[in-house]
């Protein structure tokens, strides 16, 4: 037993004794987020089912010293929401609710563990939706996409998940709870909403969240195109931007992602042949400019090199084309164990050439690599199919991911779009950022967690400064 058995008896006295789990079969539920490549038991797991006891949760754990992660749903993909055997895992999904939707202001308040999906189904009962549309949207919570600032393939027109957010109660680590915005936005000073989203749970627990809702779109086209090649797909995603269209998204699959989808129950009719596949959308509130969008959109991908274009404009239609899409990581689950998503970002104009020398990585490695991404933005998913139980291949995915990184930072890029940082990148930081800007980013945690008990290890190095120093 590595919690107190005094900690452990004031959280059950808190939120009840079947809400504090610290069997072994219990923790180990909880060992791993959406990347199955890490694994880590808490030392407990408490699952407040209200606002006031995530309260008084935290503040048991203040007093008794106690580091704590918080979870959503465990969709993430960086190893963000893992908690260590002397931490409590604190798990957020009894927090489910839509608190207010405002359609004339045009705002929603909400839980951190209300499902992604369920807050635009509520939404769309006023004609308006929640934009974040991440391809876990079915499950992942709103709380852990503000821990992140997830994306999806809505958001190259829309923004992320920063773009959405009005104003934040915060629990802090010491348990004091304080408010960031207003639902009108921030009024004056810094952006400290902005500050939070993307934190990585790291500065403390959203236990309201404000947002902005979009009004649904009244027309929406959905263009597939089929590719001879990756490299001739990316230049076409360059050209359709090129052209002053913003599509609502511009997604890509490739030929190893394909057969994944197609071979599986979620199999969407794109052609097995194809080496690669763009999925465009273009929405507004009036046909006529839609429509002439659409067409001009459908004749970029043509003369780009695409070898078939087809739209559709039948709900039904669209949604099938959708399909394959959506449920790609599910479809990918049947081919390995395990997978590796990685989550890099380059310039468009990138795109061509980094598709290549992923394709050489996972060659000189002898990997697969299924690749399906937001190709809108540049943001990169190769997904590396392993079993993490031989580790001869574990190391070659370990080495090919750093390639992967690497080659992406020397072409302008980043380590991460939208899936963070957690534990999976915490040894690429250094790549990015020099020891002072390290230093920075540890000391703007310590403003909102002087003890760093929140999410302890994760998104920036703990040694931060002398680690870089050192090398």
């Amino acid at each position: 037993m590595t919690i107190p058995t005094a900690a452990l008896e004031a959280l059950q006295d808190t939120v009840g004794e079947k809400w504090v789990l610290s069997g072994r079969v219990d923790l180990e539920t909880y060992a791993s987020d959406g990347l199955s490549t890490h694994h880590s038991n808490p030392g407990a797991v408490v699952l407040p089912g209200t606002r006031d006891e995530l309260v008084q949760v935290v503040r048991v754990l203040a007093r008794f010293g106690i580091p704590v992660v918080a979870r959503g749903a465990g969709t993430g993909l960086s190893g963000g929401a893992l908690a260590g055997d002397h931490s409590v895992l604190l798990v957020l999904t009894r927090l489910n609710r839509v608190l207010e939707i405002d359609p004339v202001n045009r705002i929603a308040v909400v839980e951190p563990g209300v499902v992604n999906v369920q807050l635009s189904d509520e939404a769309e009962k006023h004609g308006l939706h929640y934009a974040p549309d991440p391809a876990s949207q079915a499950v992942c919570t709103i709380g852990g996409n503000v821990a992140e600032n997830a994306g999806g393939p809505h958001c190259l027109k829309y923004g992320v998940t920063v773009d959405h957010v009005l104003a934040l109660e915060v629990v802090l680590p010491s348990g004091e709870v304080v408010t960031l915005g207003t639902k009108s936005g921030e009024p004056w000073g810094p952006d400290l909403v902005g500050l939070f989203v993307g934190s990585e749970g790291a500065f403390g627990i959203a236990s309201r969240i404000t947002v902005r809702l979009t009004p649904s779109s009244s027309f929406v086209r959905t263009i597939l195109a089929v590719f001879p090649s990756m490299r001739v797909a990316g230049q076409a995603v360059t050209d359709v931007i090129a052209s002053g269209v913003v599509p609502s998204a511009l997604e890509m699959m490739d030929k190893n992602c394909i057969a994944a989808v197609e071979a599986s129950s979620y199999g969407a009719g794109y052609p097995k042949e194809a080496a690669a596949v763009l999925i465009v959308e273009i929405d507004g509130h009036n046909e006529d400019p839609v429509d002439d969008d659409c067409r001009r959109v459908e004749q970029i991908l043509r003369d780009s090199g695409a070898t078939d274009v087809q739209s559709g404009t039948d709900p039904a239609h669209r949604a099938r084309l959708w399909q394959g899409r959506k449920k790609a990581f599910g479809a990918m689950g049947r081919i390995s164990p395990d997978l590796m998503v990685q989550d890099a970002v380059v310039p468009r104009s990138a795109l061509p050439d980094i598709l290549e020398h992923v394709d050489r990585i996972a060659d000189k490695y002898s990997l697969s690599i299924c690749n399906v991404f937001h190709a809108g933005d540049g943001n990169l998913h190769p997904n590396i199919n392993l079993d993490s139980r031989d580790e001869g291949e574990a190391e070659r995915v370990r080495r090919a991911s750093a390639e992967i990184m690497q080659a992406c930072i020397e072409a302008g890029g980043t380590i991460s779009g939208e899936h963070g940082v957690g534990t999976e990148k915490l040894h690429f930081m250094p790549m990015v950022f020099d020891s002072v800007a390290l230093a920075v980013l540890r000391d703007v945690r310590r403003v909102f967690d002087p003890e760093e008990r929140a999410n302890p290890g994760k998104a920036v190095p703990a040694d931060s400064f002398e680690m870089v120093n050192s090398d």
